[in-house]
């Protein structure tokens, strides 16, 4: 989506300049109404009466250039209207004077973080899981910050009016972005298994696919909030697992898959090992072994590799004829 924020090229003079001119006309302005009244009690009433109206009209317009003085720090932006019409966004960090009847409104450009609450989704295969996500955010566009999203209502605590505070402003944002990341993330973690077991062989999964179901978050997140103007600097999955209700009957059956795994690679190695221990025996001719007595040897050797209790030896001292 194009960006509609422009620079502001209205009149901007330096903020202690304009300090020192406004406290000169102030000055002024009171020395002319003090002159004024004084004058009229001189019983020199027309030269006294001028004085004194041309001073308070200085004095007012004093007043209202005042208004004018405006402070940015870094990374915070004055977004500019002439009698509702957007008229730039001034982001230059300084003090400055610009036109009083300009509306400025102040936002903040600087970096926030979002650390949603794990919700409850179904994944691909409909168990339910609980995942959250921390989410880094900063405004870029601040036209569509404030006039393609209604956050001036959002940021009002009273209905019907709007708010132009940036702390209220901001937080409406703020609010905007955790619902859109809510939805986002409920699409993402529905399109995934949770893992392996659920999904197919080499699929995708929400577990074994961190970096790509962060970089899919990430583009999902940029194309919802791109409405707001605001820029998605980084998004992570920080909190995934089943929910409550199924995660002991999901916990028993990884453990039930461990057992199994770990059952595979213990038959592999005492295998190994039995063929060793008998290529080794006939080899270096220690015992001939006829059929039977190697199967009873391979039936021994594999239930002490692989029992889970200590093997008990019983010393044979007869023949093994």
């Amino acid at each position: 989506m194009e960006t509609q924020e422009f620079k502001f090229k209205g009149i901007v003079v330096n903020g202690f300049l304009m300090l020192f001119v406004n406290l000169a006309v102030l000055i002024l302005s009171i020395w002319g109404i003090v002159k004024g009244i004084i004058l009229l009690d001189a019983s020199n009433g027309a030269t006294g009466g001028w004085l004194l109206m041309g001073s308070i009209l200085l004095l007012i317009v004093n007043i209202i250039m005042w208004c004018g003085l405006i402070q940015l720090e870094p990374n915070e932006a004055r977004v500019m209207t002439w009698f509702g019409k957007y008229a730039g966004t001034f982001a230059k960090a300084g003090y400055y004077w610009i036109v009083p009847f300009y509306g400025k409104k102040k936002l903040s450009l600087r970096a926030r973080n979002l650390d949603a609450e794990p919700i409850k989704v179904n994944d691909k295969v409909g168990n339910p899981v609980m995942i959250g996500l921390v989410l880094v955010w900063r405004l870029k566009d601040t036209y569509k910050a404030l006039f393609e999203v209604d956050t001036q209502t959002m940021a009002s605590p009273t209905a019907g009016t709007t708010g132009t505070d940036v702390k209220s402003i901001m937080n409406a944002l703020e609010k905007f972005v955790r619902v859109q990341s809510d939805a986002a993330l409920r699409q993402v973690a529905g399109q995934y298994a949770y893992d392996d077991e659920d999904g197919g062989a080499g699929e995708l999964t929400l577990r074994s696919g961190s970096e790509d179901i962060n970089q899919l978050l990430e583009q999902k997140l940029d194309d919802r909030l791109a409405l707001a103007g605001i820029e998605v600097v980084e998004a992570r999955i920080n909190y995934l697992a089943y929910a409550p209700e199924i995660a002991a009957v999901m916990l028993r059956r990884q453990q039930a898959s461990a057992i199994i795994t770990a059952r595979e690679k213990i038959v592999d190695g005492a295998v190994s090992m039995v063929k060793m221990a008998l290529d080794k025996l006939s080899k270096e001719g220690v015992v001939e072994l006829d059929a039977e007595k190697k199967a009873a040897m391979v039936s021994n050797l594999l239930v002490v590799l692989c029992g889970d209790d200590s093997a008990q030896p019983v010393v044979n001292t007869g023949s093994l004829n």
